[in-house]
């Protein structure tokens, strides 16, 4: 191990398995290594390809059973051996007060909650993108102060104000991460009304490369008839992102997708525009395996802004394939459920969560589940109480 430095800090989440800190699972560890002795068999980088296979809360526990395993799962070549294993299950972080950034992460491989706090954010209602162990954090006032960090590890660095305007009317942040070089790019797209022309919109997109440390404005550009959000993702070098209708016209075409892809630098926006399917009340876009996918309320034909349903699709060239709906048992089991709600997925899995309670439903997309998540150790306090949250990829490896 010489040579080699720690991850383990003071910095590091102080809570982990069900609401206990890493500290108290060491007599648990303890016991088992006793009974199993595997320290007096294994040689160290055997036991080191063994223990980058477990969960990442197992992974913490390991380190509580004893030095040597404890400097083995701190180690550099440790962290090595995790990023070429089979990734972990994306968590989903819920936060539980509307005004403190804090809450509790869910582990669907465990299928525990974990109290853990996020670095460098301040309130929940900040803007918030996600990528292979990284998680990008933009405060919702003057949209200028970006972090970006690792949930697990704690490690956070800020970034430079991006260029453009400062107080724009809506913003759409997302980030990229590259799996084999943990260089990553992140795009913001501003819009801004123009001044006494309520159809026009002034668009720009504003790039960031981890490799030059710098911001690039890629593109501006002036819509007419649509505005930009706060919805977008990147997804194999394409940025995706929703736009809406400032002109009435019918439910169908309330929203509307474009790309842009960060290597040609295509323009004009609206010739890349994709319909969606059918009238939905609001979208949400994610990147699961380097396809976009969008979970969105379904609107009544009559009432286009009355939810009767949730549905998922897939974008396949510039058709959408419809993977499956929201069974109405489930639907109903939100209670009362917003015409907009919290969603977001990575790898396999989706997450879908109302506004208004803290329940979390999961979605496979390999296997077509649908199922509740174990119940959150939160309850709601008062009736204008809101919840809202984000999913991630637990990794041990990724620093910003």
């Amino acid at each position: 191990m010489d040579g080699e430095t720690s991850w383990i800090s003071h910095d590091m989440p102080k809570e982990i398995d069900d609401f206990d800190s890493f500290s108290e699972l060491s007599d648990e560890g303890n016991k088992e290594a006793t009974m199993v002795s595997v320290d007096l068999i294994l040689p160290d980088d055997l036991l080191e390809r063994i223990l980058s296979y477990l969960p990442i809360a197992s992974i913490f526990r390991a380190g509580s059973v004893c030095k040597r395993w404890h400097e083995i799962v701190s180690s550099r070549r440790f962290l090595w051996n995790c990023s070429h294993v089979l990734s972990q299950k994306p968590w989903y972080f819920m936060f539980t007060n509307s005004d403190e950034p804090v809450g509790y992460a869910y582990d669907p491989l465990l299928r525990k909650w974990y109290s853990i706090e996020l670095p460098c954010i301040q309130t929940p209602n900040w803007f918030i993108a996600s990528s292979c162990g990284l998680v990008c954090f933009m405060d919702n006032d003057s949209r200028s102060e970006l972090h970006i960090c690792n949930p697990i590890t704690r490690h956070c660095r800020k970034l430079e104000e991006p260029p453009g305007l400062k107080f724009s009317d809506y913003s759409a942040l997302a980030i990229s991460v590259n799996r084999t070089s943990h260089n990553y790019n992140i795009s913001i797209v501003k819009s801004k009304q123009v001044p006494g022309n309520f159809f026009q919109w002034d668009l720009s997109i504003h790039i960031y490369d981890s490799e030059t440390m710098m911001w690039a404005t890629s593109l501006t550009e002036v819509l007419t008839g649509w505005r930009g959000g706060d919805e977008s993702v990147i997804c194999d070098g394409v940025l995706y992102f929703l736009i809406y209708s400032t002109g009435g016209g019918t439910p169908e075409n309330r929203h509307g997708l474009v790309t842009y892809n960060l290597s040609s630098r295509s323009s004009p926006l609206i010739r890349s525009f994709i319909p969606v399917p059918g009238p939905l009340t609001c979208g949400r876009l994610m990147n699961l395996k380097e396809k976009l996918v969008m979970v969105g309320g379904i609107g009544k034909p009559d009432r286009p802004d009355i939810i009767k349903g949730i549905g998922i699709w897939i974008l396949d060239g510039r058709s959408w394939v419809e993977v499956s709906r929201m069974p109405h048992k489930f639907f109903q089991g939100f209670g009362e459920l917003d015409d907009v709600f919290a969603s977001s997925g990575t790898d396999n899995l989706i997450y879908i969560q109302s506004y208004g309670a803290p329940a979390l439903l999961v979605f496979d997309m390999n296997l077509k589940i649908w199922k509740w998540s174990l119940k959150c150790p939160v309850s709601k306090k008062f009736p204008l109480q809101l919840f809202t949250g984000f999913c991630f990829e637990p990794r041990l490896e990724i620093t910003p």
